[in-house]
Parts: structure tokens; sequence; C-alpha cells
């Protein structure tokens, strides 16, 4: 378990400190898969660089499985970041090594003899696909081909703990996530609670739309439809406008499947006679699909 209490990072500055972390606290779980949020230099990369101390906190505490890591002397530090590796956003592959040997070099430092590292790094190549690109250089690689190297390199020295700085290189949807604006977490929780019910401005910012001029029109009152893998497989248009006999306009959509499941949001116009507009509001009232009214 990952544990930060009361965080705080501090940059030093001519005109006074950079406060890039301000009181943050949040709990981990094993096996949880925790996602940060925010928008360009909320402080989502100095948390993460925070939990293995390559940044160094100002102040608070980093307490992986019970133990306080920033009380750590040096030798117990190194043995400790063993159990947590990090995929970082630059990938950080060395360009004087092959593929391979990228991948063999965290066995190398923890003492792994070159034949069972080749073995185990070829086996982690096989996963990503890149197993034909093992005697490459990073240099002829594709960005998407280093990321996967990255996550062989990542894995390779069995992890408790995996950091990435891109959440392109989980596969499937976080179990929870905290949302960071201004060096501070703005909302935490559950992500089907966040992305279908942003309760922070910031929130409401990188989910729902932000361009609302195509919204802005002398039509009937909006309404938006929420998809939070309950409904997301339903017909749902085509279910209200047969069944009301009523057409609605489509406003905006956005819609992202994760692992299967269907979460967003869709924006309809309803239509401006009083009496159509009123059989699609009962129509909804009385549907499992969730939705609100837009402002």
């Amino acid at each position: 378990m990952i544990e930060l209490q009361n965080l705080c990072k501090t940059y030093p500055s001519a005109n006074g400190g950079v406060e890039a972390l301000r009181d943050i606290s949040l709990t981990i779980e094993d096996g949880e898969i925790f996602g940060i949020i925010g928008l360009s230099g909320a402080g989502k990369s100095t948390l993460v660089r925070c939990i293995n101390l390559l940044e160094r906190p100002t102040s608070g505490a980093v307490v992986i499985d019970g133990q306080d890591i920033t009380k750590l002397p040096t030798p117990e530090l190194l043995k400790m970041r063993r159990t947590i590796s990090m995929i970082f956003q630059g990938f950080n592959l060395l360009e004087q090594r092959s593929v391979l040997r990228n991948v063999t070099f965290p066995l190398e430092i923890a003492g792994v003899k070159r034949a069972p590292a080749r073995e185990k790094a070829m086996e982690l190549l096989k996963v990503v696909g890149l197993e034909e690109k093992a005697e490459s250089f990073p240099a002829q690689l594709s960005g998407g081909q280093k990321q996967r190297v990255a996550i062989a390199r990542a894995l390779a020295s069995d992890p408790r703990y995996l950091l990435c700085h891109e959440m392109k290189v989980i596969d499937q949807i976080c179990d929870r996530v905290a949302v960071i604006d201004h060096s501070r977490i703005a909302e935490m929780g559950r992500v089907s609670d966040v992305f279908t019910s942003p309760q922070s401005d910031i929130a409401r910012e990188l989910i729902l739309p932000q361009d609302r001029s195509a919204l802005e029109t002398s039509g009937g009152k909006k309404i938006r439809l929420i998809f939070d893998g309950m409904q997301s497989k339903e017909p749902v248009i085509s279910r209200m406008t047969l069944e009301c006999q009523t057409p609605v306009n489509i406003m905006f959509a956005d819609t992202k499947d994760f692992d299967g499941i269907v979460y967003g949001h869709m924006i309809i116009e309803l239509p401006t006679d009083e009496n159509q507009a009123a059989k699609v509001m009962t129509w909804l009232k009385n549907s499992p699909v969730k939705w609100k009214e837009e402002v």
C-alpha cells in the first residue's frame, strides 16, 4: 500500500518559492490502479516522482508498505526502489544500448547473471511484441515502440508497484482517480463517478465540452445523457425517438471504451414544441438512463 501524507513540494526561485504540491494526502491500495489527472502544470509529474523520491518532497511522508521511505538511508532507499518501477513520459531509454540491453539494464544492476537476464528480457520483449527489435537501437524505433520497450524494462525487475507518467500505457480503466488543480487535490473518487458526475470546476473542464458555441442555439432545452457502463450498449436515442415519436437533436457526444465498458456523455436538444419536449422528459424520468439538464 502507498500512502502520501500531507505531501508538499516547493521549488526555490528568485521571486520566492514555487509551490508544486500543497498538502497532498491519498492512499493507493494493493492491486489498485490509481490515476492522476489534471491540466499541464498542475503538479502531476512532480507528485508521481515524489512517490519513489526521484523528487524529494519539502515536507510530508511517503509511506510504502508501512515504511516512511523519506527517512531511509540511501542504501535502503535504493533497495526499496527496486520494488517500484517507473515508465517515464519521455521513456528515458539508453541510446547507446540495444533494445535488449535496455531491458536487461535493471537486471544487471540487481546482480542477475547475463544469461538469465537476457532470457527474461527476451520473454518481456515477446510480451510487448518487439522480440524482432531486440538488437535495434532506440533511434531506430517509433514512439510507440519506444514506449513498449520502456514497459518491458519497467517490468524486468518484477516490481511490486508500477508508476506511469502516461495513462496511455495502461490498457484498462483505473479503479480510482485524483484530479489535481493548482498543486492540490480538487476531487478524488471512483473513475465512473468522477467521469460521469464531475464535482470540481477543474474536473468539469477536463471532462465536459468547453466549446459551448455548438450548444448555443435558439432551440429547446438541452439534456446531458450520462453513460456510465450500465446503459452504454443500449440504443437509447433510437428507443427515445421511436417510443416518443419525437425527434431530438444530438449537439455533442464523447464516449470512451475502457476494457469493454463505455463511459461518456451526449448532449441532446429537445424540440421547441412543449408537448413533444414533455414526452421526452417523461420518457427520461421513467427510464434507467442517467441524465441532467444543461444550463
